[in-house]
């Protein structure tokens, strides 16, 4: 049968990213406890395409997909994956990225009664003439208290949910947890949120928030230490959002580094 797509184009344009994007497909991510977790995400893989080239070649993005996610190593061999892309449509740079929703088994931090809280994750790996880059994203939802509120008011602070966003990169012979990257996102608040909570937690946590007041910029300031400090990131992207309780308004907060 004729193959349109390895026709000869004449428009003289090479295309940077061309592929597919909101695949759904199952993939098994490993835990930090040796356990796997399967979960159901997005995928968007892209490759470069030359001048002469018509078109790519979309059913075999799904090939490959459909052959890695059966692997329990895709949480870590995301290169491995994108290597394959690569080689099957003959390109010299291509982009993998998967969004999936991550669940923890989390304790109430008195009772310590457990339920499963959800974070929405993301892995990201990027192949440009060989040179491969890794970024693993979190969105942490937390408690942020106001210290102004608190400093002016008689009878309390206000306080609201806040949510924020966190990218990391770090060499392919390293690894981060999810676990580990969400602990360390969530102790940057005033307090962390719980799926579950009983009268002994709720008074807990209302009193922890009220004992560390954050404004957006302390937020951000925090997370931004810590993965200056942590000893295998070389480059972060964070960005906070608090959904203001006395306000028709966020306040949003930015800081992208390389080290």
């Amino acid at each position: 049968m004729k193959d349109v797509q390895n026709s000869i184009d004449t428009r003289n344009v090479d295309i940077q990213k061309v592929g597919i994007n909101n695949l759904e497909l199952p993939l098994i991510i490993q835990r930090k406890n040796n356990t796997d977790q399967v979960v159901s995400a997005t995928a968007r893989v892209t490759v470069s395409l030359p001048r002469n080239y018509k078109g790519t070649h979309m059913s075999r993005f799904v090939e490959v997909l459909n052959e890695w996610r059966t692997k329990n190593l895709l949480g870590i061999d995301v290169k491995g994956c994108l290597e394959k892309i690569i080689k099957k449509l003959h390109a010299q740079s291509g982009e993998v990225k998967f969004k999936f929703k991550y669940f923890i088994n989390k304790k109430a931090p008195v009772t310590k009664l457990a339920a499963p809280m959800c974070y929405e994750c993301s892995f990201d790996g990027q192949i440009d003439q060989d040179d491969y880059k890794f970024t693993l994203g979190v969105k942490v939802p937390v408690t942020t208290l106001c210290p102004c509120s608190k400093e002016i008011s008689e009878y309390g602070a206000h306080n609201q949910r806040a949510l924020i966003s966190v990218k990391i990169s770090y060499p392919e012979t390293e690894h981060v947890w999810l676990e580990d990257l969400i602990e360390l996102v969530e102790s940057c608040a005033s307090c962390p949120l719980y799926s579950i909570l009983k009268r002994q937690d709720e008074k807990y946590v209302t009193e922890h928030a009220y004992e560390n007041p954050r404004f957006v910029e302390d937020v951000l300031r925090e997370v931004v230490v810590k993965l200056r400090n942590h000893p295998v990131i070389t480059s972060f992207e964070v960005e906070c959002e608090a959904f203001e309780s006395i306000h028709n308004h966020s306040a949003w907060a930015y800081q992208k580094e390389e080290k």
